[in-house]
């Protein structure tokens, strides 16, 4: 896969990854962050750090809206900085005002990948507040069924597709982000 070439295009604005649970936000994020040479931050490892607990905890200790309180926070805090590419929470595009702030301070990209892609990577994890249920995999085609649509507000959707390497989606990442206008500016 190629490198962004040293004379390549700066971001003008982050990118916010959205997608489900599974979908290679982190993954791939941290790919593309190298290749647009721009700092790479999760929104949920942010929350982390500042509560000291993991997310589980949170959940468990202060429930959903007072986590999704707070990812609202931390998301408007790193959408204020300089360009980055931010990966999120799974719930954190479901709020109207976050899809907002994304679309007037970022450029929202969501990595868009059937049940059974994110079945098989994250059915071994145990790290997924929402999937602690009797039958995880029902929950995870519901919360998708749910989502999907939400995730479709998004200025660009790029598909995930079994095989393909983190690399080679974030230079499918890329390529897309080619046909944001005003996107980059010539270094």
């Amino acid at each position: 896969m190629p490198e962004a070439s040293p004379r390549s295009p700066r971001l003008r604005k982050t990118i916010v990854l959205v997608g489900m649970m599974g979908s290679g936000k982190t993954a791939v994020g941290t790919a593309l962050a190298r290749l647009l040479k721009v700092p790479f931050l999760d929104s949920d490892e942010e929350i982390v750090r500042a509560a000291q607990m993991s997310v589980a905890e949170i959940f468990a200790r202060d429930g959903e809206p007072f986590f999704r309180a707070r990812a609202a926070e931390v998301l408007e805090r790193l959408l204020s900085g300089p360009p980055a590419v931010v990966s999120t929470g799974g719930g954190a595009f479901m709020g109207a005002a976050n899809r907002e702030m994304i679309a007037r301070l970022g450029v929202s990209v969501w990595l868009q990948a059937d049940l059974e892609l994110l079945w098989n990577r994250v059915r071994h994890k145990n790290t997924r507040p929402l999937l602690r249920t009797a039958d995880p995999k029902a929950t995870l085609a519901g919360l998708l069924a749910a989502r999907a649509p939400v995730y479709a507000l998004a200025q660009i959707a790029v598909p995930a597709e079994p095989g393909l390497s983190i690399e080679a989606m974030a230079q499918k990442v890329v390529d897309a982000l080619h046909d944001c206008p005003g996107l980059f500016e010539e270094a």
